[in-house]
């Protein structure tokens, strides 16, 4: 399951963005990000299905009937993926990324007593044949030296290629890893976002101990109120891409967009408020427990509705809708094309990496603040713990990751298409796309 998984998510995303990186008209240039807000609307999608839908076919007919289900609907998703398949567009893989990286480091080293030259007219640079980027960017600037040629007949093979790929780079090389480098500041915001998404546990605990009656008969399952969050981030997608963003053009008398660091940005400031809300919901809950005198029985049931958790999975699914879709959306556009997939599985990544931060902050909490005296803050009786101490101290890690994110963003410059964000890179995509025809043949050029 998980190499299928793996095989699936990590290309899935990039895949479909390939279908559309001939569309560079004003007409089509809005159409890759709706792509995206889509694909994660129906991602979310089918979770909220299989969390209810599937929950109830196995409860009602049987573990076989409810595994049997994903078979069938996977076995028509591979027919219909092999029968579309020759109209798909399928750009052909043309270099390793991984390795050129290792290349990268490798020839750093080995070149480390090099010193470059500032503005040097006459510095030779290794390139690939056709690449757009002739001389490296003075960022990260320690790296240029991999690819600065020191002389051409050593260096240098008859055709143009490097005798050592392991001591000469392409700038291309080069150029590639210093862009992975600096996105990693604007990933690791992201990452600490996603630490508030895996407090599934203990919303659990709480929703297990409030009234989730809708009617006198039905009583929504406590583990089933995750599915709020998918429903909240599903709909504020679809109003953001359907409502809100045609509405402001209609306002506004031309197409706009919000930045992709805009979104970025809005998404971790409500992400830490929504941490602040739950605090206070929790505040009431545990006032509500000591006072109907269940403080001793934490799976005892008082009558406060489950429902005052919406709000918290109302913002939160705002902050995934932002923050997560922008952050795909980023990532694609920053990172060279020959990068797509990475670029499509950074978030995904980060999601991985949040759920050990998040395990580590727990065991903090745990470590220090309990004693034979005081309850932890996440005690196993949540009505004798502070879990509205602990939400708290999420919610200042949020903002402080606001902070954070601000000083990343600015110390970050400008993206790619300007404010236009991925709806600028799509116009270019047809300069990019020609790129491709190229050889890989490897040649050189002087800076000036």
């Amino acid at each position: 399951m998980s190499i299928g998984a793996g095989g699936i998510r990590s290309c899935s995303l990039a895949f479909g963005a390939d279908q559309l990186r001939k569309r560079d008209s004003l007409k089509y240039a809005g159409i890759l990000e709706s792509f995206f807000s889509w694909y994660y609307v129906i991602s979310s999608a089918s979770v909220f299905i299989s969390m209810t839908c599937l929950v109830y076919i196995q409860d009602a007919l049987g573990w076989k009937v409810g595994f049997g289900v994903p078979v069938v609907l996977m076995i028509l998703s591979t027919l219909s993926f092999f029968l579309a398949s020759p109209i798909y567009v399928k750009p052909k893989a043309k270099a390793n990324w991984l390795v050129g990286f290792a290349r990268v480091l490798v020839a750093s080293f080995r070149k480390r007593r090099i010193e470059l030259c500032s503005h040097n007219p006459d510095e030779l640079y290794h390139h690939g044949k056709g690449s757009a980027l002739v001389v490296p960017s003075e960022r990260i600037r320690f790296l240029n030296k991999v690819c600065v040629i020191t002389n051409p007949e050593e260096d240098l093979m008859p055709d143009g290629r490097a005798s050592d790929p392991w001591c000469l780079c392409t700038v291309d090389q080069v150029e590639e890893l210093k862009a992975l480098i600096k996105v990693i500041p604007i990933w690791s915001t992201g990452m600490l976002v996603s630490v508030n998404v895996c407090q599934n546990s203990f919303l659990l605990l709480q929703a297990s101990t409030m009234n989730r009656h809708i009617t006198s008969k039905f009583e929504i399952p406590a583990g089933s109120f995750y599915a709020f969050l998918l429903l909240s981030s599903t709909i504020w997608i679809a109003l953001y891409d359907r409502v809100i963003i045609p509405l402001a053009s209609k306002i506004r008398g031309k197409p706009t967009r919000p930045g992709l660091k805009q979104k970025i940005g809005l998404g971790i400031l409500v992400s830490a408020a929504s941490m602040a809300v739950l605090a206070i919901i929790e505040r009431v809950r545990r006032e509500t427990a000591i006072r109907e005198g269940i403080s001793d029985n934490p799976n005892a049931a008082m009558h406060m509705s489950a429902m005052w958790l919406l709000p918290f999975y109302f913002l939160l699914g705002f902050s995934e809708a932002m923050n997560g879709v922008g952050q795909n959306e980023f990532f694609y556009t920053e990172l060279p094309k020959s990068m797509s997939s990475v670029a499509s599985n950074l978030f995904s990544i980060g999601l991985s990496a949040a759920s050990l931060v998040a395990s580590f902050i727990v065991s903090v909490v745990r470590g220090f603040i309990s004693g034979e005296n005081q309850e932890s803050w996440v005690s196993s009786n949540i009505n004798k713990g502070h879990y509205d101490y602990y939400y708290w101290l999420l919610a200042t890690l949020g903002f402080a990751t606001f902070i954070y994110y601000l000083a990343c963003s600015k110390a970050y410059g400008p993206c790619k298409g300007g404010q236009g964000g991925i709806a600028g890179v799509v116009r270019e995509g047809s300069a990019d796309d020609d790129d491709d025809d190229d050889d890989d043949d490897d040649g050189y050029s002087t800076l000036s």
